[in-house]
């Protein structure tokens, strides 16, 4: 096996599941906090942030990493990829497990995000 493809398979073996739903990929992890999302609301609204179902299989929210810069502007990864997360969609509360959740449709439109505690 090429060196590329053995680290990658490492990688995927050594990672898993979690560190998929890590990635913001739409659907993974949003089952095991539906009850949780379903409560939150997008800012300057009453419209819910999540529209997903509890079987996750279609949920918009779910588990993901991020990072703040100097300037405020937050940034997460949604469906794999880092993107700027427009500061109408930050709440400004922290998830019950402290990690970073971000609500997005399959088009990659953010309804809500919240920045996870910072690390010590």
């Amino acid at each position: 096996m090429p060196r590329p493809l053995l680290v990658a398979a490492l990688a995927a073996t050594f990672a898993g599941p979690a560190a998929i739903a890590q990635d913001g990929h739409h659907g993974q992890g949003h089952a095991e906090s539906h009850d949780w999302y379903e409560k939150l609301k997008r800012p300057g609204s009453n419209a819910s942030c999540c529209s997903g179902t509890i079987n996750g299989v279609e949920g918009d929210c779910r588990p993901t990493r991020a990072y703040q810069k100097d300037d405020g502007t937050w940034y997460a990864l949604l469906d794999g990829r880092w993107v700027p997360v427009p500061p109408k969609a930050v709440l400004n509360e922290l998830a019950p497990d402290g990690r970073s959740h971000i609500c997005a449709n399959k088009t990659g439109t953010i309804f809500c995000f919240l920045g996870g505690s910072p690390k010590s």
